[in-house]
Protein backbone atom coordinates (compact mmCIF):
# COMPACT_ATOMS: atom_id res chain seq x y z
CA UNK A 1 0.00 0.00 0.00
CA UNK A 2 1.40 3.45 -1.08
CA UNK A 3 2.40 5.57 1.84
CA UNK A 4 2.09 9.03 0.07
CA UNK A 5 1.02 11.00 -2.47
CA UNK A 6 3.91 10.35 -4.91
CA UNK A 7 3.26 6.48 -4.69
CA UNK A 8 -0.01 6.37 -5.24
CA UNK A 9 0.73 8.47 -8.70
CA UNK A 10 3.71 5.97 -9.16
CA UNK A 11 1.91 2.83 -8.40
CA UNK A 12 -0.30 4.20 -11.36
CA UNK A 13 2.18 5.61 -13.98
CA UNK A 14 3.72 2.40 -13.98
CA UNK A 15 0.76 0.26 -14.29
CA UNK A 16 -0.50 2.05 -17.35
CA UNK A 17 3.66 1.33 -18.56
CA UNK A 18 3.22 -2.26 -18.05
CA UNK A 19 -0.35 -2.49 -20.30
CA UNK A 20 1.64 -0.06 -23.02
CA UNK A 21 4.76 -2.26 -22.76
CA UNK A 22 2.57 -5.85 -22.74
CA UNK A 23 0.99 -4.39 -26.03
CA UNK A 24 4.19 -3.00 -27.98
CA UNK A 25 6.07 -6.55 -27.05
CA UNK A 26 2.89 -8.40 -28.31
CA UNK A 27 2.80 -6.55 -31.66
CA UNK A 28 6.61 -7.27 -31.79
CA UNK A 29 6.35 -11.02 -31.72
CA UNK A 30 3.61 -10.61 -34.20
CA UNK A 31 5.63 -9.59 -36.67
CA UNK A 32 8.41 -11.31 -36.50
CA UNK A 33 6.24 -14.55 -36.40
CA UNK A 34 4.65 -13.17 -40.09
CA UNK A 35 8.05 -12.90 -41.40
CA UNK A 36 8.87 -16.32 -40.01
CA UNK A 37 6.15 -17.69 -41.78
CA UNK A 38 6.68 -15.41 -44.67
CA UNK A 39 10.31 -17.42 -44.73
CA UNK A 40 8.23 -20.60 -44.71
CA UNK A 41 4.64 -20.03 -47.52
CA UNK A 42 6.26 -17.08 -49.89
CA UNK A 43 10.25 -16.48 -49.69
CA UNK A 44 10.09 -13.94 -52.59
CA UNK A 45 7.72 -11.76 -50.21
CA UNK A 46 10.31 -12.85 -46.77
CA UNK A 47 12.80 -9.53 -47.09
CA UNK A 48 10.31 -7.17 -47.20
CA UNK A 49 8.27 -8.73 -43.84
CA UNK A 50 12.10 -8.50 -42.42
CA UNK A 51 12.25 -4.86 -42.91
CA UNK A 52 9.29 -4.67 -40.57
CA UNK A 53 10.70 -6.94 -38.05
CA UNK A 54 13.89 -4.93 -38.15
CA UNK A 55 11.91 -1.42 -38.18
CA UNK A 56 9.56 -2.85 -34.85
CA UNK A 57 12.60 -4.19 -33.41
CA UNK A 58 14.66 -0.85 -33.37
CA UNK A 59 11.08 0.85 -32.36
CA UNK A 60 10.61 -1.38 -29.64
CA UNK A 61 14.50 -0.83 -28.31
CA UNK A 62 14.10 2.74 -28.51
CA UNK A 63 10.91 2.94 -26.28
CA UNK A 64 12.80 0.92 -23.81
CA UNK A 65 10.40 -2.12 -23.90
CA UNK A 66 13.46 -4.87 -24.87
CA UNK A 67 17.44 -3.69 -24.56
CA UNK A 68 19.08 -2.48 -27.41
CA UNK A 69 21.64 -5.68 -27.60
CA UNK A 70 18.66 -7.73 -27.43
CA UNK A 71 17.23 -6.23 -30.48
CA UNK A 72 21.00 -6.81 -31.91
CA UNK A 73 20.66 -10.57 -31.07
CA UNK A 74 17.00 -10.94 -32.83
CA UNK A 75 17.88 -9.00 -35.88
CA UNK A 76 21.28 -11.16 -36.55
CA UNK A 77 19.21 -14.07 -35.96
CA UNK A 78 16.32 -13.27 -38.40
CA UNK A 79 18.55 -11.99 -40.86
CA UNK A 80 20.50 -15.25 -40.41
CA UNK A 81 17.53 -17.51 -41.14
CA UNK A 82 16.75 -15.71 -44.17
CA UNK A 83 20.43 -15.87 -45.74
CA UNK A 84 20.59 -19.79 -45.10
CA UNK A 85 16.46 -20.35 -46.69
CA UNK A 86 18.06 -18.75 -49.88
Amino acid sequence: MANSRSAEKRILVNEKKRVRNISRKSALKTTIKKYEAALVNDPSNAPAHLRKAFKALDQAAANGVIHKNTAARKKSRLSKRLANNA
